[in-house]
């Protein structure tokens, strides 16, 4: 079983601010989190698919 990664998890891989993610969530932007009571939590596999799914070429 995969571990779930936390908010703070996936900024620090993406090496982009927390506040950064949420802003993304608003904007249905990013990768996709799911609510686990208050907390927000993302499927490790699931952020790295979205990262590699990015262009190379866009700037």
């Amino acid at each position: 079983m995969n571990p779930l990664w936390t908010v703070d998890d996936v900024a620090a891989y993406l090496k982009v601010p927390v506040k950064t993610l949420y802003d993304w969530r608003t904007r249905d932007y990013g990768p996709k989190g799911k609510r686990v009571g208050k907390y927000l939590r993302y499927k490790a596999e699931e952020v790295i698919a979205w990262f590699e799914s990015l262009d190379p070429e866009a700037a």
